[in-house]
């Protein structure tokens, strides 16, 4: 007897177009009963459109190492908060009452926030991050985040979070803000700020040595934990270097031996 050749039955599907790339047929046996399928779905979505790409924060292109250590230290509990501006608000808690018979069920609240990116007229660009709406409102009260970044209460410095202080420090790196606190500094009456400079020593200075060059080499001692000294090294002055360190090791021996005199008898060993 043949086998008997059954056509499979149309897939329909309410959100998704099925395509099949070859017709599947089943066939059937006197002696056993066995089903071949190969099918081979392409399942298309509703939109051809390829998604967006998500955009960086613009908090998290500020260098951490160069900005200085945040005052009040990251949010805890709400740790959504240290990733943008909420404001001080966190989650809230508390019950959900029937009308009818008065039944409580516990429920939570979380904050309304949302992905803003707004004009910042002293970096020239686009500040986006994640906020809240009532910082949004705090923020077009002011008439702009710059206003609302530079604010300096201390309630202010505690609703930025890591997030609002590492712009703050941005901005206030940027020419704008440096001029705007000079005039501001001038209207009171107080000197211009004056910018720290580092007075190297003559010998340094004929040999060709500038701040910055001093201090990378600094900072290259520093990583193989050598000596600070700088510049070329003599034989006269490594004998030097090494006999004061002697007298010194000498001089802390000596005076331990003062405070403690007992011990260090105790130390000695007795003769014969």
């Amino acid at each position: 007897m043949p086998p008997i050749q059954i056509p499979a039955a149309s897939l329909r599907c309410c959100l998704l177009s099925t395509t099949l790339t070859s017709t599947p047929t089943y066939t059937l046996s006197h002696a056993s009963t066995t089903s071949q399928t190969p099918i081979h779905n392409t399942i298309r979505g509703l939109s051809t459109t390829s998604p967006l790409s998500r955009q960086r924060p613009s908090y998290l292109s500020v260098p951490p190492d160069l900005i200085p250590d945040y005052p009040y230290g990251p949010f805890r509990t709400y740790k959504q908060a240290n990733q943008g501006l909420f404001g001080g608000q966190k989650t809230r808690y508390g019950n959900v009452v029937a009308e009818k018979y008065g039944n409580k069920s516990r429920t939570s609240w979380l904050p309304n926030r949302h992905m803003k990116r707004l004009w910042s007229p002293s970096l020239n660009a686009f500040i986006r991050t994640r906020m809240t709406t009532r910082v949004l409102r705090t923020i077009d009260r002011l008439g702009g985040i710059d206003e609302y970044l530079l604010g300096s209460k201390a309630q202010r410095i505690k609703e930025l979070g890591p997030a609002g202080w590492a712009l703050r420090w941005k901005i206030i790196q940027t020419p704008a803000i440096q001029e705007r606190f000079a005039r501001e500094r001038a209207a009171m009456g107080l000197p211009p700020k004056e910018v720290e400079t580092i007075e190297l020593p003559s010998e340094l200075a004929a040999e060709g040595f500038t701040s910055n060059s001093v201090l990378t080499e600094v900072e290259e001692m520093i990583e193989r934990e050598d000596e600070f000294v700088i510049g070329e090294i003599k034989e006269g002055e490594e004998v030097v270097v090494k006999a004061d360190a002697a007298e010194e090791v000498a001089k802390e021996v000596d005076f331990m031996k003062e405070e403690n005199p007992k011990e260090s008898e105790s130390t000695k060993t007795p003769g014969p």
